[in-house]
């Protein structure tokens, strides 16, 4: 589903104009990129968890030299669904 399909499918759902809707999902996307960039996370029962989590530093390999490298540490975004989405998900 694209962007566009999600903006016309919660339009039809909610009663608001496609360009509300595309105002609200872009607001909620803000939200969520900036909740995360500060390094907390944003719960929606019965959704899921958005998160930052830590990825340690480990060796790689270039794949194309076989030569080995070091990866730096990092935060990356994570999403942890919750009960109501997996258990509509797995009907």
């Amino acid at each position: 589903m694209t962007k566009a399909e999600l903006v016309t499918m919660v339009a039809s759902k909610s009663g608001l104009s496609k360009k509300d809707t595309e105002k609200a999902i872009a607001g909620m996307i803000d939200t969520i990129t900036e909740t995360l960039a500060k390094g907390e996370s944003i719960q929606l029962v019965g959704f899921g968890t958005f998160e930052v989590r830590e990825r340690a530093a480990r060796t790689g390999i270039n794949p194309r030299t076989k030569e080995k490298i070091e990866i730096a540490a990092t935060k990356v975004p994570a999403f942890k669904a919750g009960r109501a989405l997996k258990d509509a998900v797995g009907e």
